[in-house]
């Protein structure tokens, strides 16, 4: 009989390593399972990503993150987590999908691509940056709409449509059209996302005021076709040259998978984790959630650096 963990962690983001720190002072033995590499999602941010928070709330530990600038960027974030994994010998499982976890009496069976575990406690920490919202209209599967950006190089001198007015779609229509794509954003509001970083909205608005930048306020792509796209306005249908499409409108944490190990949700369109936020534990006993993915579709609610505590609060309700 294998003998169960303390704690099974799923996610290696920051706040699973929180977690898994927690668990050691506390003498609990736990895994992390992660399903891609370490800190995947912030691995699969826009390469020259700056982050909104400065470098000592996005510390785990009362570690210090050293950063040359007060907001720290994606590959330092990178070189900040992966330290503290290795310096810290966390315990943690990569490129290893958690599949099911189903509660058998007090334990947990966790089933994984690779592997079977039990557990006493399970912690999902699992983001919401692995399913992309869609824009559920004809052409979005072409190849060349994509949900996710990189690196600015690859559209350079190409007709590139930014859809969404948040963050990651004004910095992508930036870096793209410092590299020399001809850039147009289609966003549903009426102005740019109140949410975009205070530092970058005067340069977006200068560039749109300048005519560098065009944009469609107040609208949304109906079509895409390989070589166009339509754009649907309050006013006229627009159909106008096209490259590629940056379909950039926001993700969403894993509910299919919350709800098949047992999680309840509210009755709401928000579909909120039911949890105790004094002890981040679930309508499931020892099934516990941790970090942003507690917010649902609320995305904007949850953070790194306020979703660290919850670390703290499971491990403090585990072994008090």
């Amino acid at each position: 009989m294998q003998t169960p963990y303390d704690i099974i962690i799923i996610g290696a983001g920051p706040i699973g390593i929180a977690c898994a720190l927690e668990a050691r002072k506390k003498n609990q033995t736990y895994l992390i399972l992660e399903k891609g590499c370490l800190v995947n999602s912030l691995y699969n941010y826009p390469i020259n990503m700056q982050f909104f928070s400065s470098s000592e709330l996005l510390e785990l530990d009362q570690i210090p993150f050293t950063s040359t600038e007060n907001r720290p960027k994606r590959n330092e974030a990178l070189e900040y987590y992966r330290r503290i994994v290795q310096s810290r010998a966390v315990v943690v499982n990569l490129f290893e999908e958690v599949l099911t976890v189903s509660k058998i009496g007090k334990q947990f069976d966790i089933q994984t691509n690779k592997n079977f575990y039990k557990a006493n406690h399970v912690i999902v920490a699992t983001g919401f940056y692995d399913i992309p919202n869609l824009l559920n209209i004809p052409g979005e599967d072409l190849p060349k709409v994509n949900h996710y950006y990189k690196d600015p190089h690859y559209y350079a001198q190409q007709n590139v449509v930014v859809v969404g007015g948040s963050n990651s779609s004004v910095d992508a229509a930036l870096e793209c059209y410092r590299k020399g794509a001809s850039v147009t954003l289609v966003i549903r509001d009426q102005t740019i996302g109140s949410h975009v970083k205070y530092w970058v909205r005067p340069d977006i608005e200068n560039r749109i005021a300048e005519g560098s930048i065009q944009v469609y306020y107040n609208s949304h792509l109906r079509e895409i076709t390989p070589a166009t796209v339509t754009i649907e306005t309050t006013e006229e249908t627009v159909t106008i040259a096209n490259d590629f499409v940056l379909a950039l409108i926001g993700y969403r944490p894993n509910i299919d998978f919350l709800e098949r190990i047992g999680i309840s949700f509210s009755d709401d369109n928000r579909k909120i984790p039911v949890y105790n936020p004094e002890t981040m534990e679930t309508n499931v006993e020892h099934l516990y959630l941790a970090g942003v993915v507690c917010g649902g579709l609320d995305t904007h609610e949850w953070f790194i650096e306020n979703s660290r505590i919850h670390a703290v609060k499971i491990l403090e309700h585990i072994i008090p």
